[in-house]
């Protein structure tokens, strides 16, 4: 039996002025799962991560988190979301502590669990012991761990990364890849990466943009099918040849 679905996104289309960024894309995320959102700079990736979010609309389609429309519900909806852009949304002046208090207010965390869900993120994300730093003193990997953490403080049922591994060190790495496994334990994730080792390692499924189409989605295993996935994966991105003009 199918694990219920978590995420669905249907149709999903975007312009930026003239230009189509993302064109009529649709897939699902279950429970259980951890997606890898994967294409080439320009794919269309993050403007897929940021309309699944809420923080920018689609020009069509539909998404629902949880069977709740994000565009009619959108308070329930983000309730079940936690979302970490490329960009973290740190306080660089901040204690860790305040900082994670303050964002479990955004997600109108109540007084009575605040205590509780604060020593569970930090504890999920091994910051137990930097609760009285500052963010901006933190190295880039535990910055990111303070972004996981304001993304998970409220223990949402679906968690997107947008390239959460960018710039840490590979003992960083493993320590955030091993996180993300965990997250997708209880929940459900979606993985916006450029590392195909990352993916390998981390993803159940993976979903492949190319100029802002779908071009695969599957599990991990079909990607390889025929052989490796870095191999696979520049295949299916390949520059198509363009048709020659009619006379």
């Amino acid at each position: 039996m199918a694990s219920p679905v978590t995420l669905s996104a249907q149709h999903l289309t975007r312009f930026h002025g003239r230009q189509c960024a993302v064109n009529d894309v649709s897939f699902v995320l279950r429970r259980g799962e951890v997606l890898g959102l994967l294409g080439h700079n320009g794919a269309g990736k993050s403007t897929t991560l940021q309309m699944l979010a809420g923080a920018l609309p689609p020009s069509t389609g539909m998404v629902e988190i949880c069977d709740i429309s994000l565009a009619r519900r959108p308070d329930l909806a983000k309730a079940c979301l936690g979302y970490l852009p490329e960009q973290p949304p740190l306080y660089r002046d901040m204690r860790v502590d305040d900082y994670l208090r303050f964002a479990a207010r955004l997600h109108r965390v109540t007084p009575a669990r605040l205590a509780e869900q604060l020593q569970l993120a930090k504890q999920r994300c091994g910051l137990l012991d930097h609760g009285r730093r500052l963010i901006g003193t933190l190295s880039k990997g535990y910055q990111q761990r303070v972004g996981i953490a304001q993304a998970i403080i409220h223990q949402p049922t679906v968690v997107i990364l947008d390239e959460p591994t960018v710039g840490l060190d590979p003992a960083q790495l493993r320590e955030i890849r091993d996180l993300i496994r965990t997250l997708g334990i209880d929940g459900s994730v979606i993985l916006s990466t450029h590392l195909l080792h990352e993916v390998e390692q981390v993803c159940d499924r993976a979903v492949i943009l190319r100029e802002g189409k779908l071009i695969f989605d599957g599990s991990i295993d079909d990607l390889r099918q025929h052989c490796d996935i870095e191999s696979s994966f520049l295949q299916l991105t390949a520059e198509r040849p363009r048709e020659a003009a009619l006379p």
